[in-house]
């Protein structure tokens, strides 16, 4: 398949200023998707949609390519993703006469997903006619589950969900499991249900599980130093030697 990385990278955040280029153990936020991109043997282009020169500049630094500038009507606050890939998919199909069979969307913002989980969503894809999309997914924390969410009502602490169910829902191993999107840190769509359905998802979804720690996702400064944190010990345990069983060789 013909696969185009979509890097999506604003420059207006609001919540974190200049987010995307956030300095995270001395390198941009956005370089740690930029290298994760490059590094997968799915996609066949890697591009980066930005309407800010600054980010544009790291971009192309960190080795992606930058073939445009994004118009400021597709970079606001309220801008849907779905325009912001049809105009990339537009642009190269009116400019290269290149059009992608899939496009996986990179947000910046979950540095800790690398190749190696981009190339397994995109096998998911590729071997399911049928599929539409694959987003990565994370199991809910038992205390985030439904069943497990409190409200208050007349200043007690009632269930959310208040009818009854047939197990203990105060007991974590008796709850249901569920998941949800991590961000999604990796989604990929086949283009004819984004072209024609403006569409990331389509009828068929196909899920990709992701670890917890693989899908932190940038939202706040505090999630700034737990993605240091993260990458630090991601590079400590990728420096220590293998253990060995006792006995081998």
């Amino acid at each position: 398949m013909n696969v185009l990385g979509l890097i999506p990278a604003r420059g207006g955040s609001k919540g974190i200023p200049r987010k995307n280029i956030a300095p995270v153990l001395g390198r941009p936020l956005l370089a740690y998707t930029c290298d994760a991109a490059l590094a997968s043997r799915s996609l066949t282009r890697v591009i980066l949609s930005t309407d800010d020169e600054e980010i544009a500049r790291v971009g192309r630094e960190a080795g992606v390519e930058v073939p445009f500038l994004r118009p400021a009507h597709l970079s606001e606050d309220q801008t849907p993703s779905i325009d912001v890939v049809i105009h990339a998919v537009e642009w190269l199909d009116a400019n290269t006469g290149s059009r992608p069979d899939a496009v996986v969307l990179l947000q910046p913002t979950s540095p800790l997903r690398t190749s190696r989980h981009i190339d397994e969503a995109c096998d998911l894809l590729q071997a399911d006619d049928t599929a539409d999309s694959v987003v990565s997914v994370i199991e809910v924390p038992h205390r985030f589950n439904p069943y497990s969410i409190m409200t208050v009502r007349d200043g007690r602490l009632a269930p959310y969900i208040p009818d009854p169910v047939p197990f203990d829902r105060y007991r974590r191993q008796n709850l249901p499991s569920f998941v949800a999107r991590n961000g999604p840190a990796v989604l990929v769509t086949k283009t004819d249900v984004i072209a024609n359905r403006r569409s990331f998802y389509g009828d068929r979804i196909l899920p990709y599980a992701m670890s917890e720690l693989d899908s932190l996702d940038v939202d706040t400064e505090v999630d700034l130093l737990f993605v240091a944190a993260a990458l630090e010990h991601r590079a400590r345990s990728a420096s220590q030697p293998a253990a060995t069983v006792p006995g081998s060789r």
